[in-house]
């Protein structure tokens, strides 16, 4: 579904995934499966049971064979219910990342075991930019370039929208940036289950060199139809939600050694 949008459904150090050509991944996955769904390595716990989020690889036959890493996201302590796993409207939420042979990289988010129909999320609109999605249910990615205080952040809604943000340092935002490209949105939901995909083009990414690391944050805002809203990541550092800070980029990127074209 290229150029267009439809809607269907912590660690605390790095984890490092390397996912250019032949690359492979530098972390030990707590799941895995040949079939591509979880189950517990040897001496693993039930997922349930687990305080950390598990970190799951695999190469699913759909999707470019390269290496996949997928995160289970934490409520922010100050979230309606975070004390309380499963009196929330969200089951569980996975969101995965790799990078594509030909540059640039595809993100997902899953709310899996979810009620809904007590969250409240964005009708279908035409694709395309638009501010302020952050304030409603939205899927977050946030990339930064190691040792260097820019970062780039990327919002993408149920509803097919899409906005990708400049900063020169901590929130302080790149007025004159202007994506140079469009990322491809996807968005299903089915039997308590949603899955928003986003394909994002080496346009959109930080400008680095082929094979460079990145610093990867993955993240959402969860509004529920009581007027609440929830927020998720892998690492939450400070008193209140933010994602925008350096720290809760726990996770690394390494971009496509080889860049098309």
């Amino acid at each position: 579904m290229r150029g267009r949008a439809r809607c269907r459904a912590e660690r605390a150090g790095p984890c490092r995934l390397s996912l250019g050509a032949g690359a492979r991944s530098g972390y030990h996955c707590g799941f895995h499966s040949a079939r591509g769904d979880m189950r517990p390595c040897a001496g693993g716990l039930p997922l349930t049971t687990l305080i950390t989020p598990p970190i799951v690889s695999s190469l699913p036959t759909e999707r470019p064979r390269v290496p996949t890493i997928t995160v289970g996201l934490r409520p922010h302590p100050t979230s309606p219910d975070a004390g309380e796993p499963g009196a929330g409207p969200v089951g569980r939420l996975l969101a995965t990342m790799f990078a594509l042979p030909e540059g640039g990289a595809v993100f997902e988010f899953r709310l899996e075991d979810s009620r809904l129909g007590r969250i409240a999320i964005p009708d279908t609109q035409p694709p395309g930019p638009a501010d302020g999605l952050w304030e409603h249910t939205c899927f977050e990615v946030f990339l930064g370039v190691p040792g260097e205080p820019q970062y780039r952040e990327y919002n993408f809604s149920p509803s097919g929208q899409w906005a990708v943000y400049a900063f020169r340092a901590w929130r302080e935002r790149d007025q004159d940036f202007a994506p140079a490209a469009a990322p491809e949105i996807t968005c299903t939901q089915e039997d308590g289950t949603l899955v928003l995909e986003a394909w994002v083009p080496p346009e959109l990414l930080p400008t680095v060199p082929a094979g460079s690391d990145l610093q990867v944050n993955l993240a959402a805002v969860i509004e529920r139809k009581d007027g609440q809203f929830e927020y998720w990541t892998l690492r939450h550092v400070a008193a209140q939600p933010d994602f925008h800070a350096r720290d809760t980029f726990v996770l690394i990127l390494a971009t496509a050694t080889h860049k098309k074209g």
